[in-house]
């Protein structure tokens, strides 16, 4: 593992449990790996303009001054060679800014193709840590609410070309430190018993 592509996507930025389980996990995992961090929330991405709109119904090249951030974001995705993406789950699905970066990655003629059979990604497929925090319950026994979140980024994803995806929930993080704790135990259980095939040690951030 070289380069890891590490978007941060809470509004707690590092605070986030799931920043700080997941620069565990890097600094165990690849302490030599070049980290590229991308935090949507502390450094918020340009809204969508008139000027994007314009190269992309156009029909633009590449290096069109409309399409800089996306091709910036696209550029910084292709020479990961590991995406880890930490995001809460808010109003049951991807916060905005996680959205707007979605919005300027996903584009037609650069990250995937429309074909008669559908959409197909242009992308070069990677392994992809998919951390999920919320304040109450959306899988399991004790499931409340709905999840919108998990299909949706995993059909994103695969549009790009990435289907090497693991989803690991941290849940109830609103009903206090015990919950906290508990979501960091179970997140560390699900890390080694669904992603082992690329993250090998992850019973060692522990520790």
């Amino acid at each position: 593992m070289k380069r890891i592509l590490l978007l941060e996507c809470s509004p707690h930025q590092q605070q986030a449990s799931g920043s700080q389980l997941a620069r565990r996990l890097i600094a165990t995992r690849w302490p030599r790996a070049e980290l590229i961090e991308r935090d949507l929330v502390g450094e918020p991405l340009p809204p969508l303009g008139a000027d994007y709109a314009a190269a992309l119904t156009g029909n633009a090249p590449f290096d069109a001054p409309g399409f800089a951030c996306s091709e910036a974001l696209i550029a910084e995705l292709e020479s990961s060679d590991c995406l880890i993406i930490v995001t809460p789950m808010h109003n049951f699905t991807v916060p905005a800014a996680l959205k707007l970066w979605i919005d300027y990655v996903l584009r037609i003629h650069r990250s995937f193709a429309a074909t008669p059979e559908g959409k197909v990604g242009l992308l070069q497929d990677r392994p992809t840590l998919v951390l999920v925090s919320a304040g109450g319950f959306y899988q399991g026994v004790r499931a409340r609410q709905a999840d919108f979140l998990t299909a949706y980024l995993r059909h994103v994803l695969s549009t790009l070309g990435i289907t090497e995806v693991a989803f690991v929930p941290l849940q109830g993080l609103a009903h206090g430190d015990a919950a906290v704790q508990a979501a960091l135990d179970d997140a560390l259980l699900q890390l080694q018993r669904t992603t082992s095939f690329y993250f090998d040690c992850a019973t060692e951030i522990a520790s």
